[in-house]
């Protein structure tokens, strides 16, 4: 079994690459779950929060900021990893069905495509303030916020590193 191969299969350069996946999944009934973000250094607060999402349908999409979107948003000096490697990391993860990059600052035009049946974020938003969640409700589906692991961020990562000399 070529694992390698099946990883690169879950990445999708763009929305138009990733839709006719997504149509197929929607046809067979399964519940599609959208979450996004940036996922600079990939830590445990991250993979506990993707997972409780990925247990609230069948398949979890996650829509990663490309390289030039994590620039604008998160400053200079950043990503730290480049989008091939936070999209290849992000895949290896059994839950994640598909990771789908996109270039905007937020991820409403890859929502308004998909139009998942649950879009999910971290409890540091209030749902009126989660990008895309008046087009999943209009479309008829469900936005929750998830509860986030106390004593983990990458922001806290980077300045424990920065702190520590190496």
């Amino acid at each position: 079994m070529n694992y390698l191969h099946q990883l690169e299969a879950k990445i999708f350069p763009d929305c138009g690459q990733f839709l006719p996946e997504a149509r197929k999944w929607k046809e067979q009934g399964a519940l599609i779950v959208f979450t996004n973000g940036c996922f600079d250094l990939l830590h445990r607060g991250h993979v506990e929060y993707l997972a409780k999402a990925a247990s609230m349908g069948d398949r979890l999409v996650v829509g990663l900021n490309s390289d030039l979107s994590v620039a604008r948003l998160k400053g200079a000096g950043r990503p730290l990893n480049n989008q091939g490697s936070r999209a290849f990391l992000l895949a290896a993860l059994q839950f994640v069905s598909a990771v789908v990059i996109f270039g905007e600052d937020t991820p409403e035009k890859l929502i308004a495509s998909l139009l998942p049946d649950l879009l999910v974020k971290g409890s540091d938003y209030s749902p009126e303030e989660i990008a895309g969640s008046r087009i999943v409700l209009d479309a008829g589906g469900k936005v929750e916020t998830l509860e986030l692991t106390a004593g983990y961020s990458t922001t806290s990562l980077i300045e424990k590193i920065r702190k520590s000399g190496r």
